[in-house]
Parts: structure tokens; C-alpha cells; sequence
């Protein structure tokens, strides 16, 4: 039973999403894939945040795109999730990747760019030069809602391992499937719900999000699905062990 526990937006059940705490909660409970998201300053920063404004995990106002580096730090990334994180801040994608260094994660890194709502001009060579700037301790992949940014990174890096995100739409997976170099999809878990009957044969790796309850996660297992997303990689973990020693019993 080796499914790929990964840890989505860092340890994002019990931490602040997308800030250094999370990551490194994520890579202290061992998640086999850490998951980042990343967008563009408005001076050309790799900024990790899910949303493309500020306003729901900061105290500040406004598009990433409309704020420098400099002013995003002034923001504080924390609070609103809990006090014992006032001090968190918004980081840079290199901040992440010194994070992870620093402590030794040999895993994957998987990093969304988040290109679907606002194309952010040349982010896919931006954050390839960055991950490529030198050696990490980590395998770092790429993946993203855009099916076209997916292309162009296979252009700028082709052997980079790349995933595409959906939600539930039937058209999404022909995508997909019709790009060699596409190495599986991370779906809403409403769609394996509602295909569960075709997954055993599916041809490529499937990760659904976000699955964080233990039903959701045993059914997962019982597909033999590649990897889970979740905001609990400590929590699945443990249920994946449970799994196992009733499996052996």
C-alpha cells in the first residue's frame, strides 16, 4: 500500500497555509510531497499563496500582482489562523526552498503555478531558472489548472515531472491523456466519487484533493490511487499504518 501522502499547501490543517511553519510541520511528519503555490509580484517576486489577492490569509487588501515584495512582507500571514502565528509572514519561493534545504527534505516538492485565473507572463522561466539555480536535497515537480502552462513548461524544462489539476469536468483528463508528458491528475475527490468504477485501469498517476477525512482516505486506499492531498499529512499517515495492520490481520 504505497500511497503518496501530500501535504497540501504545506501542513495546512494545523498551521497557517502556504508559510514557513507549515512547511516545515510538513516536512517534521514526513509527507512524501509537499505542495506550494506560486505567483508573481508586481515586481516580478515568486510569491507562495493559494489565492490570487491577500485578503482571506493576511491583513492586507489587494492582488499579489498589484503589490510589491517588499509590501507583501509587511503583511502578516498568521494571525488569522491562529495567534501562536502572528509572526508568520508571506514568503518568497526561495525562502521555501532555503526552508526545505535547511532541513534536509528528500521528498518532492510539487509547486503549483497558479496561472489559471491571471497568466503572469513568463512565471513558468522564472521559477525553472529558480529551481534549476542549483541542488536541492528534494525532487521538485510542477503542476497547475492551465493546461497551457503545463505545455510551456515541458518546453522550457522537459524532463520535469508535470501534473494537471481539475476539478470534476469530464474534458479534463482527455487533456491529459493526450500530452505523453503528463504524469498523472490531481482531481477533486468528487470526481473519484463519481468515477470510481473506471479508476483501476486509468493510465496515468491520480491524486485527488482535498481528501482530509478518514473515509475519504480509506476509500482512496481501497482504489489504490497513487497519492492522497491533504491538509492533515500527520492524521493520514496514520490512518494509511491503521490500513495496513487491519490489511495483515
Amino acid at each position: 500500500m504505497m500511497v503518496q501522502i501530500v501535504a497540501h499547501r504545506g501542513s495546512s490543517g494545523n498551521r497557517p497555509e502556504n508559510t514557513l511553519p507549515a512547511f516545515a510541520e510538513a516536512v517534521r511528519v514526513k509527507a512524501d510531497i509537499i505542495e506550494l503555490d506560486v505567483h508573481l509580484s508586481k515586481d516580478g517576486g515568486l510569491i507562495v499563496m493559494h489565492d490570487e489577492t491577500v485578503d482571506r490569509t493576511t491583513n492586507g487588501k489587494g492582488r499579489i500582482c498589484d503589490l510589491t515584495v517588499a509590501e507583501l512582507k509587511d503583511l502578516n500571514a498568521g494571525s488569522w489562523f491562529s495567534e501562536e502565528f502572528q509572526a508568520a509572514k508571506v514568503p518568497t519561493l526561495k525562502e521555501v526552498l532555503d526552508l526545505l534545504a535547511a532541513k534536509n527534505y528528500r521528498g518532492i516538492l510539487t509547486i503549483e503555478l497558479k496561472t489559471d485565473h491571471y497568466e503572469y507572463e513568463g512565471i513558468e522561466a522564472k521559477v525553472s531558472d529558480l529551481l534549476n539555480s542549483q541542488e536541492w536535497p528534494f525532487t521538485h515537480w510542477y503542476c497547475s489548472f492551465n493546461i497551457e502552462t503545463l505545455d510551456r513548461m515541458h518546453a522550457i524544462e522537459p524532463g520535469a515531472t508535470l501534473d494537471f489539476i481539475m476539478g470534476r469536468g469530464e474534458d479534463k483528463p482527455p487533456l491529459a491523456l493526450s500530452r505523453p508528458y503528463i504524469e498523472g491528475i490531481h482531481p477533486a475527490y468528487r470526481w473519484v466519487q463519481e468515477t470510481a468504477t473506471v479508476l483501476t485501469d486509468f493510465p496515468i498517476a491520480i491524486r485527488p484533493w482535498t481528501v482530509n477525512e478518514e473515509a475519504a482516505i480509506r476509500t482512496c486506499l481501497a482504489l489504490g490511487l497513487t497519492g492522497i492531498i491533504t491538509d492533515f499529512p500527520e492524521k493520514a499517515r496514520a490512518i494509511v499504518q491503521q490500513v495496513r495492520e487491519e490489511t495483515k490481520g
